[in-house]
This record gives structure tokens, sequence and C-alpha cells, in this order.
């Protein structure tokens, strides 16, 4: 999953695809370099972001999801939290919500309920403003987990079949260094949940933390090392910034994964 940022303030990427024909050349890139999907979105979730008006946030999604669809044979996820900004984009061609929020804003449930498309569910503790002041659990994966098993049975009551729903832990939304790297070595634990696995570490703080790379731009290869550890460990969508490198890094997993050895059933 490639990511296409349309904000201002996006912490690895912001302001660089504000203009729609570079964001649509990007798109055009990245799916020449083997992205299966380009998440559109239109309001940063980065740590301290201020949220977007309704109005702002669809003029920056809504024509961009219609122009990638109209052009590239690629499924567009729309990273949204915001019930009107769903509907108009699957309108427009969306064919999948991306929600941080887990379908929590009012509204959010009952309008992924009538759009009929797959929806992942992410972890965030708190708010983007907020989440990253001295964030607290017990047991991180334990606390994930369930809150994404509540969230998955709401879907449920609301109609959302589970066949419609994905997860995502929620790398950096809340959570601190060691709280992202215990994450990830657990992250085969999710498979318990029974619904696909999303993750999304590529150029986060955890990388630049461990490598000591202030700039998000210097942490390719550590998110290149999370994206094959998570891809071992059962995540079926990697959402990238560097799509090439990871789509060679993920098909090296891919090809040992479906290497027998001798003997085996």
């Amino acid at each position: 999953m490639g990511v296409l940022n349309v904000t201002p303030d996006s912490f690895s990427d912001g302001g660089r695809f504000i203009d729609p024909e570079r964001a649509l050349q990007h798109a055009r890139e990245m799916v020449a370099a083997g992205a299966s999907f380009i998440d559109v979105g239109g309001e940063s979730t980065r740590p301290g972001a201020e949220p977007v008006s309704v109005e702002q946030e669809l003029e920056r999604v809504v024509p961009l999801v219609a122009a990638i669809r109209a052009e590239l044979d690629v499924v567009v996820s729309v990273d949204t939290s915001t019930p009107e900004v769903m509907r108009e984009a699957v309108a427009a061609g969306a064919g999948l919500i991306n929600d941080v929020r887990a379908l929590q804003r009012p509204g959010a449930l009952a309008m992924a309920a009538t759009l009929e498309v797959p929806v992942c569910l992410m972890h965030m503790l708190g708010e983007p403003g907020t989440m990253q002041v001295a964030p607290h659990y017990q047991d991180v994966i334990a606390e994930v987990s369930a809150f994404l098993l509540q969230r998955i049975e709401c879907c449920e009551a609301a109609g959302i079949d589970r066949s419609r729903l994905l997860v995502d832990p929620g790398f950096g939304f809340g959570k601190t260094l060691e709280h992202n790297l215990q994450l990830l070595r657990g992250l085969d634990r999710f498979a318990r949940l029974g619904v696909p696995l999303l993750v999304g570490m590529s150029r986060k703080s955890m990388v630049g933390a461990v490598l000591g790379r202030a700039d998000p731009a210097d942490r390719l290869y550590g998110s290149l090392a999370v994206a094959v550890m998570a891809a071992q460990a059962g995540a079926q969508i990697l959402r990238v910034h560097d799509v090439k490198e990871t789509h060679d890094a993920l098909a090296m997993v891919d090809a040992v994964k479906k290497t027998r050895l001798v003997g085996e059933d």
C-alpha cells in the first residue's frame, strides 16, 4: 500500500503532493513500482496534528480518488475518519476505508455499514494532538487486541460482515518506542482476531529512535527491516512510502515462504 498524503503537515511528506497533478504522478509511480493499493489521506494524523474541516478534507481527497481510479488499475484506500469523506470518496471510486479511529467518530460506523466496501480498523490511544503524551499500557499486545476485537464486534452488530474487516495495531499512535517494539515482536498474535492485518511502520519515529535518524527520509533501511519482519509475522498489507524498495524486499519474503523443503507436506 503506497502512501499518498495530500496534506501540508504529514510527518514525512507533508506538502509534497498538494498539487493534484504531482499527486497523480506519484500515484502512477507507486503503481508502476508494485503498489496494489494507494492510500489517499487529506488529514494529517501525525503526533500533534490539528484537525481539518470536512470541506478541506473533501476538497483534497475526492478529486484525487476519482482521478486515480479513472486512470490506474489499483485499489484506492481513503485514509479518513469522517463519514462525509467516506461517502464521497467511495462514490468517486475508493475501494477501502482506512480509519485510524476505528469508526468511532459520530456517524462513521453507520456510514461504513451502508457503503459495502472493506474497512481497516486501527488502534489509537487518544487523539493525534495528545496521543504521545505519556501513553501507558499494562500489556500493550493484549490491550490493543482487546480494543480491535471490540471494534470488530461493534462492526458486526452494525451489519458489517467480518469478511469486510481488516485491523491495524497502530504503530506510533499512542505508543512509546518500547510499546512499538513489543507490538512488532508479538505481531503474530493478532492472527487470533481472524481478519487480515495491515501494518504501517514506514519512516516512523520508532525507526528513527532505534537508528538515530532524525530525518524521516533517512529511515529507508530500517523501514525495510520492519516491513520484512511484519510480513514474516503474518501482515498481509504493508503501508509504505518507499514502494519499489519494499516491493523487492517482500518479493524475497514471499519467494522463501513458497519454497517447500524435502519432507514437508
